[in-house]
């Protein structure tokens, strides 16, 4: 379990492990708490037989210099594919990793820029048919609107193993194109 560190005014800052969220909380820098996953640590024991235990929250707020996170989630593959929730955004079918390619729907031939609203996940074959045209020129459609993420959809792209409450503080933040209709107007949620 990774814990979600915010910082004071509650903006994500890191995803941390167990033992650097307990340090936070022996040097009693832990604000506030939120969440309902709690993860106990145990310790030694004291003389009188008692073991002592720390009892963490999966996100915590932590006292300290409030610094604006870098708000630039670096375009690759790995976070693209994500973002896209493995779909290729013309099929609209889902695949596995090593079956997507990223295409640029706007060529780099025909000064296409390698950066999130230019870039979508693509299925092999989709790729292939549209090759060095835009998807109007191919006859293709996006099935949803290629977005930058913010800095919540950052941290949800950084962690492959999100609980449940880490999820809800994160979501409720997204983008509202985070969600798309798909041409039979049935919902699709990437997350």
């Amino acid at each position: 379990m990774l814990v979600l560190r915010l910082n004071k005014s509650g903006l994500p800052q890191a995803w941390i492990t167990l033992e650097e969220a307990a340090k936070y909380y022996t040097q009693d820098r832990v604000l506030f708490e939120l969440g309902d996953s709690k993860r106990v640590l145990r310790g030694g024991w004291n003389k009188h037989g008692l073991q002592s235990r720390l009892t963490l929250s999966s996100i915590i707020g932590c006292d300290g210099k409030v610094t604006p996170p870098s708000g630039k989630v670096p375009l690759n593959n790995r976070y693209l594919f994500r973002r896209d929730n493995n779909l290729c955004m013309y099929c609209g079918q889902k695949f596995r990793i090593p079956e997507l390619t990223r295409d640029h729907i706007i060529p780099r031939s025909k000064g296409g820029r390698d950066i999130w609203t230019n870039c979508a996940s693509a299925c092999n074959r989709c790729n292939c048919f549209k090759a060095d045209r835009t998807p109007e020129e191919a006859g293709l459609s996006l099935i949803a609107v290629p977005f930058t993420p913010n800095i919540y959809e950052r941290f949800y792209l950084m962690n492959r193993r999100i609980l449940t409450d880490q999820m809800a503080f994160l979501g409720s933040h997204f983008s509202k194109n985070r969600a798309w209709q798909t041409a039979d107007n049935s919902d699709i949620a990437l997350i």
